[in-house]
């Protein structure tokens, strides 16, 4: 069985939820809108099934829901900033705001995040800067039990360290929505095997390989403890190409931020740490701002252009498919299993709270 909210609805019942976890209101609304928009864009990994997550990281301390970014370096178009363990949803959009202004001042920024609590879907933050004109390139890597095997390693050694780019299309009376990036750097995003899981299915082959190094198709092998006690992992995607991204988002978004990476051993802490390196542009400080403009239309147009191949329905652009959804999902409702609305209903247990 599965229960479907409007949005509207959904976002209030976890507001509640963060409420009772002793968020403040503003901070509870905040948190729940970004979940609830994950979930209207099509990416319930990064939707409301965290927020049971979120409030046993609050329970046992690693998350502190009333902490803000701490500027730590300040050289004009460069930024060093701490979330001192806040939501990602918070101190993320603290972050990118303080790195609009240097955008505004000076043409750029580069911008470096460490010690932020779980930062949601990054396409959140690239949408912002797109919505003002704005290139942004976010590198994040993820300090929590590792899911993500190397390339022909046999373990997780690291996790699904997303990379995300958002890029503007036209400008003035033609501009188009935009072309955002985000993904990954495994084959696919670990909620999303929690959200299998938790709906009982089996997943395709080549996604993962069991305790013991050998492939499977059981979404639960990096979910819950296996008969070793040990878990599985998650494949990089694109081979060598996709391990070599994951390693370059853990040494920019990890090592460059000052957040660290993970090289220990694997503990049950429930907090998950980000650690992101985000570079903003803005065209018109490049003197490209038309030229930029034109060439992205003109290329949009071009992939257009191209005859759908045999049973499909042709190109799709990145963000298309969250643009979609998220319409689809006003009209219809968010549809949450039995499973994860019951982790829902648990959390708010702990806190006090009836869902």
């Amino acid at each position: 069985m599965s229960i479907t909210l409007s949005s509207t609805d959904l976002e209030h019942r976890i507001t509640q939820l963060f409420i009772s976890a002793q968020c403040t209101p503003e901070v509870a609304q905040q948190v729940a809108a970004n979940l609830v928009l994950a979930n209207l864009s099509g990416h319930d990994s990064h939707g409301v099934g965290m927020a049971p997550r979120y409030v046993d990281a609050m329970l046992e301390g690693g998350l502190d829901p009333n902490a803000h970014v701490a500027i730590q370096v300040d050289h004009g178009m460069l930024l060093g900033l701490n979330g001192q363990t806040g939501f990602g949803q918070i101190v993320g959009v603290e972050a990118m705001h303080l790195a609009f202004e240097r955008v505004s001042q000076l043409g750029a920024c580069i911008m470096s995040l460490a010690n932020s609590h779980h930062l949601g879907r990054i396409g959140h933050f690239a949408e912002m800067a797109v919505e003002r004109g704005w290139v942004s390139l976010h590198f994040v890597n993820v300090l929590s039990r590792p899911v993500v095997a190397a390339w022909q390693g046999g373990d997780g050694r690291y996790g699904t360290n997303p990379c995300c780019i958002g890029i503007p299309v036209g400008m003035g009376d033609d501009v188009r929505e935009p072309f955002v990036l985000d993904f990954a750097t495994s084959r696919v995003a670990q909620g999303k095997m929690r959200v299998a899981h938790n709906e009982g299915k089996s997943v395709a082959p080549g996604i993962l390989i069991d305790e013991h190094g050998h492939p499977t198709t059981r979404p639960g092998v990096v979910v819950v403890p296996q008969s070793n006690g040990g878990f599985g992992a998650l494949l990089p995607f694109g081979e060598h190409k996709g391990f070599g991204l994951a390693v370059a988002c853990e040494l920019l978004g990890g090592a460059l931020s000052g957040g660290g990476t993970w090289h220990r051993a694997a503990d049950a802490k429930r907090a998950v740490y980000n650690g992101m390196l985000s570079i903003v542009i803005d065209p018109n400080a490049l003197g490209a701002s038309m030229s930029f403009a034109q060439e992205t239309l003109a290329f949009i147009d071009w992939l257009r252009q191209s005859p759908p191949a045999p049973d499909s329905q042709g190109v799709v652009l990145a963000g298309e498919p969250e643009r979609s959804a998220r319409a689809a999902r006003k009209k219809n409702g968010i549809v949450i299993d039995d499973a994860t609305w019951q982790e829902i209903q648990q959390a708010g247990a702990k806190v006090g709270l009836s869902i």
